[in-house]
């Protein structure tokens, strides 16, 4: 049957609930445990004879004479459930045999046994729909093989594929734990904006657009390090950030176009207070992958024949790579790359803080893209205004989240670990 033919007889189905006089999708919901919960307090439950009410999307049916046994999943697990015909009357029973398709959302009250083979189950007495799916859901090995069709349809992915929810639950965790690290670091949590009038940070190539009220364009920003550190000029010895960067260049295993970086900023800090801090909150994040303390080489020593990529990939352990060449906004030279197998991690040094060097080296930045350098960095004059009332001595970073997110989930591209990849529209 064609997904057409499929869509038409549930088109049919939700009609006879309707004609039923019900609503096939109520905004009120009964729910006095999860699923999880219910298998968690089985015994209690069982002991109490307490009858409780689970809700979730059905995600299998297997009918068997005049029962049925189903899967309801919610976002804490699944659980079975039990559809009897003598416990919930034959008519009951058709109605849920004719109108009921995987997808559906149910809700389900009734009590828990133990079936024969073991399986903590739910004795469902009384139901009712929550939400009337109208497409049929992929198959678990055959209908979501399509990689492609996973990033850009990845509800069904998270529906049909425990791994792919995994990672995004590890993935909220990571964040949650960096945030809380530097927070118990004294590091104070900022917002900066994401449309400026000047782009500025990082070497990268901007997304443009247009705002119509002030007639004036902008641009995505491709880093928020310039507004951080403005932020340290103001008074502010510690902040971090963590959200959306946009950079207008390639996709591959390690790029998207809008990613989610982690810029912090410490005064008072140089290069090797950095290193030494990043070695602590990275083993407390995951000790397994991360040592307490890392590898160090040397940027010429490492790099052959300019083949950076190639040269990284050999570093397998965590490794700090220092005095990295060309850093606009780096002082002294004090720069370096954080690269865990094989792969760049972060970015980071001791900033430059003399607005006149700063200067000269905006300028040089502006030469190179006069001769058409679409990455260099543009002279932003109200940064270096802010540096002429002084920034302190600092030290600063920026970690890409989605990349750690490969290296501490099962995740094997910046795609898989980013809830909704940018994909060409088919």
């Amino acid at each position: 049957m064609s997904i057409n033919e499929i869509r038409k007889t549930r088109i049919r189905k939700l009609e006879n609930i309707r004609q039923a006089g019900l609503n096939p999708y109520p905004a009120q919901v009964k729910r006095t445990h999860t699923c999880q919960e219910a298998i968690d307090s089985f015994e209690k439950l069982l002991a109490d004879k307490e009858g409780l009410f689970l809700v979730g999307r059905l995600q299998a049916i297997r009918e068997h004479g005049g029962s049925t046994f189903t899967q309801i999943r919610d976002g804490s697990g699944e659980i079975q459930a039990y559809f009897k015909k003598d416990q919930i009357g034959d008519k009951e029973y058709k109605f849920f045999q004719d109108n009921f398709d995987l997808g559906d959302f149910v809700e389900a009250q009734g009590e828990l046994f133990l079936t024969k083979k073991g399986e903590k189950t739910l004795l469902v007495k009384d139901y009712r729909i929550l939400t009337k799916g109208l497409l049929p859901l992929p198959e678990k090995w055959h209908g979501l093989k399509d990689v492609e069709e996973r990033f850009r349809k990845r509800y069904l992915d998270l529906i049909m594929n425990k791994e792919t929810k995994e990672i995004f639950k590890k993935r909220s965790e990571i964040i949650k734990k960096l945030r809380g690290l530097l927070e118990s670091n004294k590091f104070i949590e900022v917002e900066t904006p994401i449309l400026q009038s000047l782009y500025g940070g990082a070497s990268a190539k901007p997304f443009k657009t247009h705002l119509n009220a002030l007639d004036m364009e902008l641009y995505l920003r491709v880093a928020p390090e310039l507004y951080l550190k403005r932020l340290l000029v103001g008074g502010l010895e510690r902040v971090f950030e963590i959200g959306r960067c946009f950079r207008n260049e390639g996709m591959d295993r390690e790029h998207n176009p809008d990613f989610t970086m982690l810029e912090f900023y410490a005064a008072y800090w140089d290069w090797e207070d950095l290193m030494k801090f990043v070695e602590q909150i990275m083993h407390q994040l995951d000790a397994k992958v991360f040592p307490e303390k890392w590898d160090r080489v040397e940027y010429k020593d490492v790099v052959k024949n300019d083949d950076i990529k190639g040269s990284f990939a050999k570093l397998e352990k965590p490794t700090f790579v220092l005095h990295l060449p060309d850093i606009p906004l780096c002082k002294d030279g004090q720069a370096f790359q954080g690269i865990v197998q094989g792969v760049e991690l972060f970015k980071a040094f001791s900033e430059q803080n003399d607005s006149m060097e700063q200067r000269k080296v905006f300028e040089q930045q502006e030469a190179l893209r006069k001769k058409g350098d679409e990455e260099a960095q543009r002279l932003d004059s109200d940064f270096l205004e802010a540096l002429e009332y002084g920034m302190p001595p600092a030290a600063g970073i920026g970690i890409g989240i989605d990349r750690l997110a490969i290296l501490l989930t099962e995740a094997r591209s910046v795609r898989e670990s980013i809830l909704f990849p940018l994909m060409k529209p088919k």
